[in-house]
């Protein structure tokens, strides 16, 4: 674990220069809470304007020459993956984090009242578009390089948000109506599964392409 971890500090080290425009896109979707008055909305413009900073680490080392350099450190390819699986993770969930307080009070200022389990319902959302997004995404950032890779992208994201932005406020500010506190629970505990074998996958597949690269 701590290789891991120490994979995921020198990929944080690439990206500092860049925190203040990954600042500005992860803020940038109050923009679109305000105008949609939807917290569901909000939340899933949040996780993929967060997604879309995860190509930075991919990019710098792409444009600086920095593979070879991954190939010396004392890690094995594995290590070296989910260390930036771990960064990847950590810039979703501070994103979710940022946008689970910042959005509801920007819609209670606009004299929306705002649930909690309209907020649990957005987080897990969130989580679960960020998760799906980002499987895809980072195996493809291995294949094809940031530039190429991130047209795999495009078509989820199109087609998750056209749907949140056209389907009635209803249905997507508490899409199971009177779900008590177990059901909620329940939930949460088969998206976390989900999003485990996700990962699990995504993480084989960014591996088996890496260790086939020659660098």
């Amino acid at each position: 674990m701590r290789k891991i971890w120490n994979v995921t500090k020198l990929d944080f080290s690439l990206i500092k220069p860049y925190l203040k425009p990954i600042l500005f896109v992860i803020l940038f979707p109050i923009v679109f809470v305000a105008l949609n008055r939807s917290l569901a909305v909000g939340i899933s413009f949040a996780v993929y304007f967060a997604d879309l900073t995860t190509s930075y680490t991919f990019t710098v080392t792409e444009k600086n020459g920095m593979e070879r350099m991954y190939g010396l450190l004392p890690v094995t390819k594995r290590e070296a993956v989910m260390g930036r699986y771990l960064l990847i993770g950590i810039q979703g969930l501070i994103a979710l984090a940022v946008s689970i307080i910042a959005q509801p009070l920007v819609l209670r200022a606009l004299g929306q009242t705002v649930l909690p389990v309209d907020i649990l319902m957005a987080a897990m959302g969130g989580m679960f578009l960020f998760a799906l997004y980002t499987a895809f995404q980072i195996p493809a950032y291995y294949k094809f390089g940031p530039i190429k890779g991130s047209w795999f992208l495009y078509v989820p994201g199109i087609i998750s948000l056209s749907l949140l932005w056209f389907l009635p406020e209803e249905w997507i500010s508490n899409p199971i109506a009177g779900a008590n506190l177990p059901a909620l629970l329940f939930l949460l505990v088969v998206e976390l599964a989900l999003i485990a074998l996700m990962y699990a996958v995504s993480i084989r597949c960014s591996v088996g392409i890496l260790e086939k690269k020659e660098f």
